[in-house]
């Protein structure tokens, strides 16, 4: 499987750290969607130490978190598939975040997100607040909220229902334009 110099590269990552989780099966999913010229690597954000201003210098820069912000910079789009816990974000996709708040990594970087969740719309709306502050671009297509995700999406993360594939699949096409059409 020979990456060809026009291969994409997708970082992904969820906001669970459970093993059978939905959101990472989602992600497995859109990754069977993309199409041959992209290639999707995941990043597990549980390897992230906690956020702490004193080591966010170059000296001191945990190698977790450099390896994270190398994944970033090299991809071409970054691909967010999160549940909501408590009427937020999880705790290890918002340390995560707070790793990159710092940096230029994510100014005009593609980038897509799922929230999958039971209600959902409180997480929606913060990581979009979080990701516009980092200068992340994503286009309205480019974010859903799947709330009532059992409903929706079957174990294996594929869609349930015609209407669910065709969101996931809107979003799958605008989020692939959105990275062939960047201006670097």
């Amino acid at each position: 499987n020979q990456m060809s110099q026009n291969t994409k590269k997708i970082l992904a990552f969820s906001g669970s750290t459970k093993a059978q989780s939905i959101n990472k099966a989602i992600l497995r999913y859109i990754g069977t969607q993309l199409g041959s010229d992209y290639e999707m690597s995941f990043f597990d954000l549980d390897t992230l130490p906690h956020f702490n201003p004193d080591l966010n210098n170059e000296a001191d820069l945990p190698s977790s978190v450099q390896n994270f912000r190398n994944a970033l910079e090299n991809a071409d789009g970054v691909l967010i598939c999160t549940p909501e816990y408590v009427f937020s974000l999880p705790g290890v996709l918002k340390n995560a975040l707070e790793w990159i708040v710092s940096t230029i990594i994510f100014d005009k970087k593609p980038t897509a997100l799922v929230v999958a969740s039971s209600v959902g719309e409180k997480a929606f709306e913060s990581l979009q607040l979080v990701l516009n502050t980092i200068g992340a671009r994503i286009d309205a297509p480019s974010a859903v909220l799947l709330n009532l995700v059992k409903t929706k999406i079957n174990e294996n993360g594929s869609p349930k229902d015609e209407y669910t594939e065709g969101v996931l699949g809107a979003m799958i096409e605008d989020f692939k334009n959105n990275i062939n059409t960047k201006t670097s």
